[in-house]
């Protein structure tokens, strides 16, 4: 390519202004889930309504099937922000009723417009995914690629300044705190196609600002990730690792 080829390309005109479409997009059809039943039905009709204006402007082939797939799929998505939710008020103190964290909770808000995006990615429908995990990542400050897989029963405290990258494998009831990275140890554009993300075991607690790096490390399940550590190798189960001068790595008894 040229590299007036190259300045064209950069310098093409894009619909920038879907940024707003998508934020009143992503707000309704988290309304759409939570709703009561009339107001639901007018919910889903707006935003089916947005999301095929959305794909026109797109260029999305095959915008209604794909659609029609991903609504069929909203009730298994309310089931799991049910479960999501539950753990929010078993593990936050400070949280008083269900109600409070549909309501008010950041983290959860952040779950909720993942599994839509992600139930979305699935579909491999293009932008739209994304686009939504940055509308939500500005609006909570938390950051979770719509590629990451994110198992049953996920609680976030705090919200604020969690990174979670595409290739993120998280399972069941695992808990992250603030300023928590799941990331990767190298940035090659050679690497898109491979697992660059760790993967979570089940019941695993992470503390703030730990960082986790690398495609091919694993947390052990029901291990304790101390607050500010730095990992880029697999921790056994049952581990807990804390912050020294170097990390320590201990098995705790069962």
């Amino acid at each position: 390519m040229s590299q007036s080829e190259k300045i064209t390309k950069v310098f093409k005109a894009y619909n920038v202004h879907l940024k707003d479409t998508i934020e009143v997009f992503s707000k309704r059809l988290f309304y759409a889930l939570f709703d009561a039943q009339e107001q639901q039905q007018k919910e889903l009709l707006f935003v089916e309504q947005t999301f095929l204006k959305l794909a026109l402007k797109l260029e999305i082939d095959n915008a209604e099937n794909l659609w029609s797939a991903f609504k069929d799929q909203l009730p298994v998505i309310r089931e799991k922000l049910d479960l999501d939710a539950l753990a929010f008020e078993q593990n936050d103190p400070a949280s008083k009723s269900l109600e409070e964290i549909y309501l008010a909770y950041p983290g959860f808000h952040a779950i909720a417009i993942y599994r839509l995006s992600h139930e979305l990615y699935n579909l491999n429908v293009p932008i739209i995914p994304r686009m939504m995990s940055e509308y939500t990542h500005g609006l909570t400050g938390t950051d979770i690629h719509p590629g990451a897989s994110i198992g049953a029963s996920f609680f976030i405290d705090h919200a604020t300044g969690i990174v979670i990258g595409e290739t993120s494998v998280i399972k069941d009831h695992v808990k992250i705190y603030q300023g928590v990275t799941l990331g990767g140890i190298q940035i090659k554009k050679s690497m898109s196609n491979m697992k660059r993300h760790p993967t979570i075991e089940n019941n695993v607690t992470i503390y703030a600002n730990a960082t986790i790096l690398g495609g091919d490390i694993s947390v052990g399940a029901n291990s304790i990730i101390g607050a500010n550590v730095w990992i880029t190798k697999s921790i056994p189960e049952n581990s807990l690792v804390t912050y020294q001068l170097d990390n320590k790595i201990s098995t705790r008894k069962s």
